[in-house]
């Protein structure tokens, strides 16, 4: 699935992810391949995409947390989140 990191600065990363989890208002919860669509507000903590071939651009590296080489977290302090057809907008804080 593809994912895409808006913030109100520029988009911080657009690629290939298999998951990503996010702080939703009522709690974290997680994303795979062809989940349903929906549409929420996000609190303040971290998105957290994993994925074999993430690439974080040079210029927005140091705002990402890494996990390990297929796991970044990018902590934020709200936002909305959008899945429909396998795509995944945040738009982040």
């Amino acid at each position: 699935m593809i994912v895409e990191i808006v913030s109100p600065e520029a988009t911080l990363f657009k690629g290939e992810v298999t998951s990503v989890a996010v702080p939703g208002v009522n709690g974290e919860f997680q994303m795979l391949n062809n989940h349903a669509p929906i549409v929420s507000l996000l609190a303040k903590g971290n998105v957290k995409i994993v994925g074999s071939n993430i690439k974080i651009a040079k210029e927005f590296v140091e705002k990402f947390n890494k996990v390990n080489e297929q796991t970044y977290w990018l902590p934020i302090t709200s936002g909305t989140i959008e899945m429909n057809d396998n795509t995944i907008i945040v738009l982040a804080d």
